[in-house]
């Protein structure tokens, strides 16, 4: 339960109670500052509070989205202020301020709103109208303004990010919107479409996974579907403002889940009728993990930045500007819509081979592209990286103890941080490929100490960034190089799901690091060896036992390793100190 206060003299043929009841507020009124701060000291702690003026005149729209949106403390538009229990102490000081400021006198509802001693929210409106007018001419004035506008067009168009794919764009939000003011006219959750999103997903494994042509084509349909409702769970929550820490965590798990699933189910297909691909899915879940570790390292390394003088930034932005290339950029870079649109059509059209050949192709060429430009803005750009990006690039990197006892070595650093990365990948690398059964022990062990020399020093220089992202590629890579190597039925498999419990694990840290809550507790990072001790552990296991055994151990380390970080990532998320993150989709 929500209150509204609405202080001030009540217009005649306002319609202001009853919009805010339709929102959901009780609500009280008062007459004056005092009036109003004796109302707010009585309603309970743990509720919102809304004060506005009574001589508001907006749309309801405008309403919703400067009373009802829960990612933030404080919030106001124009006539309106909202305090959810965190912020209820600064508005309650302000309130007060302006309690002794105006005595009796009517309470400037604006006026208050810059008294706040904290941050508030404004949120865009556009053309929706949220006015307080001073008298009766401006007032007939606003609320012709308001019948000109169809809010409900705005909140419709709204729900559509304003930054999408080509497909998506033209494909599929020209009518998931409308199914998503289909859910929200009968309660449906975005948390609700999302898990039907998974479902649908996991459906469509499991046709793949039958390895039937009838299967295949029916696969590739209830992935689109499944699109559909990944788009309409985001569209339902910026449509009805239900924006949650829970429906955060799980649109961004579960978009993994729901692709890595598919990949496993047409590798199930395949092998039905007698082609093995496990390889190749393994590989398109490690180029796609990595595309996404190589987007979430630029991004926090630039979070903060003091300056971006980058000209390769300033092409881009140019290049922004013109229509047919916006549209070329996004289409070039594999985003979700168009890569799982890609993939329906050549799992109904084609075979599981076929299909991960192309994917992997396009993938590889968009990373190529993205992480090309990266690089290039990162050398020409001239800025100041803070002591946050580089904890939040050490925290990505997922170094464990081993790593960790090294860096806290009190030598000197032997070079970039990205050069010593680089030569550790490069050893391991060698090292896998030299065939000498006991090789890639030794070649794991200097990565290890690469690694954690790498991080004795901050990532600040210009391409540290690349440094979790090698990271990821050298773990994975080393858990599919050695399971293709093993050449026993399950191997791949089991090295698939230990991929993907790590990837889980690495996505979780990520979005750990973007609501502010730092990075998984350390106990989890030291339980699950750290990305340098299960590479070790890997490589020693893969030298010590016969290919069948090897496989086992990938099975019980891929169980151990998902028990562990999803018992610890559920527990995070659904707690009440869980970040309230809203995410808009991957950033690939």
């Amino acid at each position: 339960m929500s209150t509204a206060i609405v202080t001030g003299q009540p217009v005649p043929g306002s319609s202001l109670e009853s919009d805010l009841r339709a929102l959901g507020f009780e609500v009280l009124t008062a007459s004056d500052a005092t009036d109003t701060g004796n109302l707010l000291a009585a309603v309970p702690a743990d509720r919102r509070v809304a004060v506005v003026d009574a001589r508001f005149v907006g749309h309801l729209h405008a309403l919703r989205l400067g009373l009802t949106d829960p990612r933030f403390p404080l919030a106001a538009i124009p006539g309106a202020v909202t305090a959810q229990p965190a912020g209820r102490q600064a508005l309650s000081r302000a309130l007060t301020r302006e309690a002794a400021a105006g005595g009796s006198t009517d309470l400037a509802v604006d006026g208050l709103v810059t008294a706040l001693d904290a941050d508030v929210h404004r949120p865009e409106l556009g053309s929706l109208v949220a006015a307080v007018p001073a008298d009766p001419q401006a007032r007939n004035e606003a609320r012709q303004a308001v019948a000109a506008v169809d809010d409900e067009a705005v909140r419709l168009k709204s729900a559509v990010k304003s930054r999408d794919g080509f497909f998506t764009t033209f494909f599929i939000s020209p009518y998931s919107r409308y199914v998503a003011r289909w859910c929200a006219r009968r309660g449906l959750t975005p948390n609700q479409v999302t898990t039907a999103s998974l479902l649908t997903a996991l459906i469509a494994a499991g046709c793949a996974a039958t390895g039937t042509r009838i299967g295949f084509v029916a696969a590739g349909a209830l992935l689109i579907c499944s699109f559909v409702l990944d788009c309409t769970d985001g569209q339902l929550a910026r449509y009805s403002l239900q924006y949650s820490t829970l429906g955060a965590w799980l649109d961004a798990t579960f978009d993994r889940a729901k692709e890595y699933a598919y990949y496993a189910g047409l590798a199930l297909g395949a092998a039905r009728g007698g082609d093995d691909v496990w390889a190749l899915a393994l590989g398109a879940m490690i180029l796609q993990t990595c595309r996404h570790v190589v987007d979430f390292s630029f991004n926090e390394a630039n979070h903060d930045a003091t300056a971006n003088t980058s000209p390769t930034a300033a092409l881009s932005d140019r290049l922004d500007s013109v229509g047919w290339t916006v549209w070329v950029r996004r289409m070039i870079v594999l985003p979700i819509g168009e890569r799982w649109a890609l993939i329906a059509v050549l799992t109904a059209a084609t075979t599981p081979r076929i299909t991960f050949y192309v994917l992997l192709v396009g993938c590889a060429l968009a990373a190529t592209y993205t992480t090309a430009g990266r690089v290039l803005r990162s050398l020409t750009r001239k800025a100041q990286r803070t002591d946050r990006a580089a904890q939040a690039l050490a925290d990505l990197a997922d170094n464990g103890p081993l790593a960790g006892l090294v860096s806290r070595t009190r030598r000197a650093p032997l070079g970039s941080p990205l050069l010593l990365a680089l030569c550790g990948v490069a050893v391991l690398t060698a090292s896998l490929f030299s065939g000498v059964t006991w090789a890639p022990v030794a070649g794991a062990f200097v990565y290890a100490v690469a690694s954690g020399r790498a991080l004795a020093a901050p990532l600040k220089g210009a391409l540290d960034w690349l440094v979790p992202p090698l990271f990821r590629a050298a773990e994975y890579g080393t858990v599919l190089v050695l399971a293709s190597k093993a050449g026993v039925n399950g191997a791949l498999p089991a090295a698939f799901g230990l991929v993907a419990a790590v990837a889980y694990h690495h996505y979780d840290t990520v979005y750990r690091i973007r609501g502010n809550a730092g990075a998984p507790p350390a106990w989890l990072v030291r339980a699950i060896g750290g990305q340098e001790g299960r590479t070790l552990l890997v490589t020693v296991v893969a030298a010590a036992l016969t290919a069948t055994q090897f496989k086992v151990a990938l099975t019980v380390l891929a169980v151990l390793v998902a028990g562990l970080v999803l018992v610890e990532s559920i527990r995070f998320w659904v707690s009440a100190g869980a970040p309230a993150v809203h995410d808009e989709g991957e950033p690939a």
